[in-house]
């Protein structure tokens, strides 16, 4: 059967079933798109050649666990890795120094990016879609007065006064909401930094 008129989905099959050379030619087909993409993102050779080798041994692990989702098409599932992986790339190269973690510190104040550079908005975009997914899992009252105050802009007596509750609690949950984001991000090793 010819490469090319077999679908992504019966090479991946085929790979699935012990057919090693599917593999290569997946990625033989896809490779020069993905390569450009990568490139055109870090730009420098020898980085992509990294970016692209992790992309594909993580295409190999998810599909050897079982966790690869046929939903939409294989390239895009693909670019998406890559894309995350130059996400973090950035992150680790050029991230500041962490502050302390004993100051109260608002993590929405640590997104701050002082020239706007292709990186630097794929960083800033993912710190943001981190953020509000760690948002979510707080608790219900101090994801309410987290949100009023950063997404609303809202005073803490308006808070107060919106809720129900003493200026105090606002604040007191406000707190909570900021370590408990601080937790999150720890035990899920995200930096809300760059």
């Amino acid at each position: 059967m010819n490469s090319f008129t077999t679908s992504d989905k019966e090479l991946i099959r085929d790979y699935l079933n012990g057919r090693e050379s599917s593999l290569e030619k997946i990625i033989l087909r896809h490779k020069d798109k993905l390569y450009a993409y990568i490139f055109t993102m870090v730009k420098c050779h020898q980085t992509t050649d990294d970016i692209f080798q992790d992309t594909f041994i993580k295409v190999i692990h998810t599909l050897k666990v079982g966790s690869y989702n046929e939903e939409g098409k294989f390239i895009h599932w693909v670019t998406r890795i890559a894309h995350n992986l130059i996400i973090d790339h950035f992150r680790k190269n050029n991230r500041m120094p962490i502050q302390s973690q004993k100051d109260d510190k608002d993590p929405f104040e640590r997104i701050y990016l002082p020239s706007p550079s292709v990186e630097d908005l794929l960083i800033e975009e993912q710190i943001h879609k981190d953020v509000k997914a760690l948002v979510e899992e707080l608790p219900a009252d101090q994801k309410e007065v987290l949100k009023m105050r950063h997404y609303m802009g809202m005073s803490f007596k308006d808070i107060a006064d919106s809720t129900d509750v003493s200026i105090n609690t606002a604040l007191g949950r406000m707190r909570y909401a900021i370590i408990n984001l601080r937790k999150f991000a720890t035990e899920r090793d995200i930096i809300l930094t760059r």
